[in-house]
Order: C-alpha cells, then structure tokens, then sequence
C-alpha cells in the first residue's frame, strides 16, 4: 500500500490515543474514472480535521460539511460504519467534480479500540502483508497474515484491504544515486533492499527504512525470487556486480529491471548478457538501459527522479502500453 495511506492510519491512530473522535473512510470500489484508486484512505477529525484524500477534494469538503452540519454522531446516526456512493448520477457526479461520471463507494467507520488500528500498525512494522476485514453493519475488526497482495474489496457487509509493500525493489549498489532514489522510493510505498559487498560503500549508508544486505548480488535475487510486483535496478557501473543479478531478473517476472550507465556501456552489456550468458533478444528488451526517462537529469538527486519516474511508468503500465515498440522507442514516444 502507498506509504501516505499508512501514514493516515498513525494520524487517525493518534487522533483516538488523544481524545479526538474521528473516523477512517476507504475507497472501497470505482467505477468510471475516479480521482483515487480503491484503498485510498482518509481520517476525519469531529472539528473537521482531516488527513489523507480520497478525491481531488471534493467528496472531502462534503464530509467536511457534514460534520460541521451534524457531527459525527450526526453523521453515523447509531452506526460504527456505513457505506455510502458518490456520482451515482451526472447531477451528482457533475455536484462532486468526478470526472466522466465516475463513481465511488466509500466506507467509513468510527475510529475507537474495535479499529484495532494500533495492532495493525504494529504489524506492519515487521514489514509483512495484513489482510484487515471489517464487518460493515456490526464494526468487528479481524486481522490476519496474507499470503500476497490483493486489492480492496467490499463483498456484501465485508470490507477486506491487505496492508504492507505490495511492491518491492532491489537495489544494487549502496552509492550517492541509490541514496537519494532510496529515500523518493520509500514515500512510494516500496518495500526496499539495497545490496552491496563493498565495504567502503555500506559503512556510510544511512537511509533509514532500507534493508541493507551485503551478499553478491546474483545470490540476492535468487533468494528473493522476483515476482511482478518487483524492480531491479543495477546502479553500480561494475559488470562483476550488475551483470549476474541482471541475468537472473532478466529471466524472472520481474515488472522493471534497469541499469546506469551511457549507452555504450549499455550495449556492452547487452552484448556480454547475450553472447556470455545466453540471454535473447525478447529478454533483452526487458532491460531498461540507460535507466531513466530523459529529462535533462545530471545530478544524482535528478537521475533518480528519472529512474523513478520509468519505473512508475513501467509499474503503472505506461510502458508496456506502447504496444509493439522496443522500450527505447516507448520512452520517445511517451516524451513525444
């Protein structure tokens, strides 16, 4: 889940451990275009206070009014939680602002010990996935381990939202670039792994919120069998270190696997991963190299914003949606 929506859940937390009535409201399900996807969260103060989003603004300020209007004992009228459509019709998506007569089916529920907020967020600091399930007409929290991700879903009276990294990143090499791409990737809600066997380089790393690890790299992503919801990126210029962990993300399906460099070190290295290591050309367009989109970067803090910014791409299926083309060609004609 987005790190922003894991930071609603402490600030709804905290508003309950001082006193302050509040509720939690989730995108349960769109239809249509919608300014949020399905999970977004949103806390909601009694002096109507708020923290997160779940619309451009709009359902926000309704809520709002709400409250001011008739509290939240108004608004629940008896309930611990309820669910509730907005642009249901053009009227009322034109009233809210939602695009296209989008519609969405928010639940909100009263934030109080049976939330079992504090035990959700002490889960989730071990880093593991937790299915959290309300019972809507009664407010009964469950909590339990995932297996995998899923999304929200709303069937009949029960709420079900898995919380934790649904999305995980390798990166190679604990230098200056994977610092800053490190500390941008962790407010994308990214589970992240830095490894790197060089002394010099780990001794200084300092990102709070990273895994760091010091095995070869190619043992690194054996062990953590890449699946589609994982990204690679090599950042240390070092064929002994990149070439290996790039051959088996190469082969797994991995949704983003990259590497710095110009692109004559590039075509090296698809030169070597093919004649060397047996990769074919199929495999090879999978790898993003240079890695980044163009956008004029220099620095290292403007390097990883354009390695980020392919791999949101790539994550949200801008790139793949070029249908036919080579990803050099995908990216000219998404900057076109």
């Amino acid at each position: 889940m987005d790190a922003a929506d894991i930071a609603v859940l402490k600030q709804a937390h905290a508003w309950a451990v001082a006193g302050h009535d509040a509720a939690l409201v989730t995108v349960a399900a769109t239809w249509g275009s919608s300014p949020r996807p399905p999970g977004s969260l949103m806390a909601i103060r009694a002096d109507g206070l708020v923290a997160g989003s779940v619309s451009g603004g709009c359902i926000e300020d309704d809520l709002i009014a709400g409250v001011h209007t008739d509290g939240l004992d108004g608004l629940f009228d008896g309930r611990p939680a309820f669910a509730v459509r907005y642009g249901i019709d053009a009227d009322t998506a034109h009233r809210f602002g939602l695009p296209c007569g989008g519609t969405l089916e928010l639940v909100l529920e009263r934030v109080g010990p049976g939330t079992r907020l504090a035990e959700l967020l002490d889960s989730l600091q071990g880093r593991g996935l937790v299915a959290r399930e309300l019972h809507v007409p009664s407010g009964r929290v469950t909590l339990g381990e995932a297996g995998s991700f899923r999304p929200v879903a709303l069937h009949g009276e029960m709420l079900t939202m898995v919380f934790g990294p649904r999305y995980r990143l390798l990166v190679i090499g604990a230098g200056q670039l994977s610092a800053y791409l490190c500390q941008v990737a962790l407010g994308l809600g990214f589970d992240i792994t830095v490894c790197d066997p060089r002394d010099e380089y780990t001794q200084s790393w300092d990102v709070p919120g990273v895994t760091m690890v010091h095995s070869m790299p190619d043992d690194v992503v054996q062990a953590m069998q890449p699946d589609c919801n994982t990204a690679v990126i090599a950042l240390t210029h070092d064929p002994k270190l990149d070439d290996l962990a790039l051959l088996e993300a190469l082969q797994s399906p991995a949704f983003y696997v990259a590497a710095i460099g110009s692109r004559s070190n590039n075509a090296r290295r698809r030169e070597r991963l093919m004649l060397h290591f047996g990769l074919d050309s199929e495999q090879l367009d999978r790898l993003h190299g240079p890695a980044g989109l163009y956008i004029g970067s220099k620095t290292p803090p403007e390097i990883a914003l354009s390695i980020l910014a392919e791999l949101v791409a790539a994550k949200n299926g801008v790139l793949r949606s070029v249908a036919g083309l080579p990803v050099q060609e995908a990216k000219i004609a998404i900057a076109a």
